[in-house]
């Protein structure tokens, strides 16, 4: 119980929020510092310049400065109500003994009616989206970025759906840019990526989008190699029933091993945007997932107005 007690029982004064402040200060620097952050963070600013998700969660170093004791408190009563939070438990608990403790504790306090919390975002469109940007760094080589965002309009309606569409489209840049596709190899051979080539897909409640980074030379062939594989995904020879079929199995085998994992088990359970569904639909969902599904979610992501690019270069080349 002591975690639970400790989020609902704040303690601030003057002197440690100053003192606060100067910690998170050097943390955001050392972000600063951060060639990879500073990376992703110019492609979010591309993306999403209206967005508040091209804003360091951090804040700013004169943001911070600006927080006070009384901002905090009201910060608190807002969003750490138990109306907004979720207690996932998992172990070699008693289930019963564990929820009679949780109950007792949580009817010994007292909390105040639940605040109505606002969320605005703005209407975004690809209007907004810069298409291309950079920066310099002192890193010994260049790096970049390409994202394709995704909109709110273009998503399946419905949980599963939903599900499914973030599970196609996984599978779909697997086989287009897996490191066992033939573009990988290609792009290996010819010099434009290394073994830092890495790309992922986000989804979240308010946003979702695509990204593929790699420290390169060539960021001219970088940018036009990957924006025409995926814009050209459905004539990919690569992406064909037999490949689907094993990298199905890989993804399949990954999931069961990963259930070794408490930690993983519970994350996912408390980080779900999919309703009722849980993590446990997730084999069903992978199963059910055919080549039609795969080129129908690469249809509502990669479009050409979608995609924004973002160059850091070594201080040399400036």
């Amino acid at each position: 119980m002591t975690l639970l007690n400790f989020v609902q029982a704040p303690y601030f004064t003057p002197e440690t929020v100053e003192k606060e402040k100067g910690i998170i200060a050097q943390e955001i620097q050392m972000y600063q510092d951060d060639p990879d952050w500073r990376l992703f963070f110019g492609l979010l600013q591309n993306l999403y310049p209206k967005h508040p998700l091209h804003i360091d969660i951090a804040g700013t170093v004169e943001s911070i400065d600006q927080i006070t004791v009384e901002d905090l408190y009201k910060s608190y009563q807002t969003f750490y109500h138990p109306s907004n939070m979720i207690l996932f438990v998992i172990g070699n608990i008693d289930v019963q003994e564990t929820m009679s403790w949780i109950e007792d504790n949580q009817e010994s306090k007292s909390f105040p009616s639940s605040p109505t919390i606002h969320r605005y975002f703005p209407e975004e469109t690809t209007d907004d989206i810069v298409s291309f940007s950079s920066d310099i760094m002192p890193v010994t080589r260049p790096k970049a970025i390409l994202g394709v965002k995704g909109f709110e309009d273009n998503l399946p309606q419905g949980n599963k759906e939903q599900l499914r569409f973030r599970t196609a489209i996984n599978l779909l840049l697997q086989l287009l840019l897996g490191n066992t596709s033939k573009n990988y190899l290609d792009l290996y051979q010819k010099g434009v990526i290394d073994d830092s080539f890495d790309f992922e897909f986000l989804f979240d409640r308010s946003f979702y989008l695509a990204d593929f980074s790699s420290d390169t030379e060539q960021p001219e062939a970088f940018f036009n190699e990957i924006e025409q594989i995926l814009l050209n995904f459905a004539e990919e020879k690569e992406v064909n029933e037999a490949n689907l079929t094993r990298l199905k199995k890989k993804m399949l085998g990954k999931y069961f091993q990963s259930l070794n994992s408490l930690e993983y088990i519970a994350n996912q359970f408390t980080q779900e945007l999919f309703g009722e569904l849980t993590l446990f639909d997730l084999p069903e969902i992978i199963d059910s997932i055919q080549l039609h599904d795969c080129l129908n979610a690469g249809k509502r992501l990669l479009q050409k107005e979608s995609i924004a690019k973002f160059y850091l270069a070594p201080e040399k080349e400036v």
